[in-house]
């Protein structure tokens, strides 16, 4: 049952993306019946493979992964709280370099998120934040973060990540 959920998500996702890049080749509707049948074939090998890579490592995503209410706000999460963290963050660390006002370190923050999809969504968003660069996650799902300027030993997830934490609940949980 999870193989031909794992399909049917990578199939619809693998569709989406292949009609979204050739957009406007066609006359039936935006596509020609030739590239809509390729990108039927082309996701459906996709789709084949990538559910018996996830069989054969025993990951099972959920139906919840094809709710569009999620997928626009995760959109929403990359446009908006994202993109200007990564804003503010640029200013901050060109702040630090300048004046020289540097104390790096490595600490350990404790989200309060349950799947797998959010924590690796918050270790990659904290990468991308310049200053900030996420080093390793243990068993209790703890993310060790290298930061440019350690305010504390102790930091909560907010320090580090701003409300990444509870946009991603909100994406993935």
């Amino acid at each position: 049952m999870t193989n031909t959920i794992n399909f049917t998500i990578f199939f619809i996702f693998s569709l989406a993306v292949y009609l979204g890049l050739t957009v406007g080749s066609g006359n039936i509707l935006f596509w020609s019946k030739d590239e809509i049948i390729l990108g039927i074939i082309l996701s459906i090998i996709s789709g084949l493979i990538i559910s018996k890579i996830f069989s054969w490592l025993k990951i099972n995503l959920s139906l919840k992964f094809l709710n569009p209410v999620r997928w626009f706000l995760f959109l929403i999460y990359i446009i908006f709280p994202l993109f200007f963290s990564i804003i503010k963050a640029n200013l901050e660390v060109a702040y630090r370099i300048i004046t020289n006002k540097i104390k790096p370190g490595i600490v350990k923050i404790s989200p309060n998120l349950k799947t797998d999809f959010g924590i690796t969504l918050l270790t990659n968003s904290i990468t991308l934040t310049p200053g900030t660069l996420s080093v390793d996650i243990d068993k209790e799902n703890n993310i060790y973060v290298h930061w440019l300027y350690v305010k504390n030993s102790n930091p909560k997830v907010s320090d580090i990540a701003g409300n990444f934490e509870k946009w991603i609940r909100t994406i993935t949980e």
